[in-house]
């Protein structure tokens, strides 16, 4: 029976040490708590199954890259700081 930590564990299982301690934390993986580390056995790992690599998932296959277009025109300021702006450039003369 031989021992890991959650930093041994990680590795193994190709996540980070945060997740080692979520599957622990979930109960899908055995381990004893000896003070703040934990202890896990190394056939413990054998039941854990690990869905995919760490990191965000990727994009599904109808996603575009980029930003979607806005299905309408987006209204134009009209707030009076905006209007007066823009009554100041009708109005001011040329140098």
């Amino acid at each position: 029976m031989k021992l890991l930590n959650t930093t041994q564990a990680a590795v193994r299982l190709g996540v980070s040490v945060r997740r080692v301690r979520a599957l622990i934390a979930e109960g899908a993986l055995r381990a004893h708590q000896l003070g703040r580390e934990y202890a896990i056995e190394e056939s413990a790992l054998a039941h854990v199954t690990v869905y995919r690599k760490a990191g965000r998932p990727p994009k599904q296959n109808g996603e575009e890259k980029g930003v979607q277009p806005l299905p309408f025109e987006p209204p134009k300021a009209t707030t009076p700081k905006a209007k007066a702006k823009k009554a100041s450039k009708k109005t001011s003369p040329k140098k």
